[in-house]
């Protein structure tokens, strides 16, 4: 038995395929600003922001693909748990905080920290449209 999409379904998939490839095209235009929270232990973090920056914008254009969706989909959860690292780097090492004028730093701290449960909830989206029920098959 097939499970109903909700009416958000559709619109929710058009914001996630948007939000994931803009993001990536970030990756592009500053760079640094990613650089700065890759972790000092992985190797190349500049090749990683760009490999991470390309991998946002295909699997964000990917997962607005009906034929593609699913596996977009898949590669958005992968993404996402590979990204992890740096965002607990940068909250527990106060990268935001240095990214931002000092007025900013509170908000930037707390914006951090609140990223890291907010990581499973993109996640959970994410898998969502793993599902053939979801993903339009």
């Amino acid at each position: 038995m097939r499970d109903s999409p909700t009416r958000l379904e559709r619109p929710l998939l058009y914001v996630m395929s948007l939000f994931y490839t803009v993001a990536g095209v970030t990756h592009f235009l500053v760079p640094g600003a990613y650089e700065r929270v890759v972790p000092p232990s992985f190797p190349r973090p500049l090749a990683l922001v760009y490999l991470s920056g390309v991998a946002e914008v295909v699997l964000g254009v990917g997962v607005a693909v009906r034929r593609t969706r699913r596996v977009s989909a898949w590669g958005l959860v992968a993404l996402l748990v590979a990204v992890f690292p740096a965002n607990v780097y940068m909250a527990t090492h106060d990268i935001a905080a240095e990214m931002v004028p000092d007025r900013a730093a509170g908000v930037a701290r707390a914006a951090a920290w609140l990223r890291l449960p907010l990581q499973g909830a993109l996640v959970l989206w994410a898998w969502w449209y793993t599902r053939p029920t979801l993903a339009g098959e």
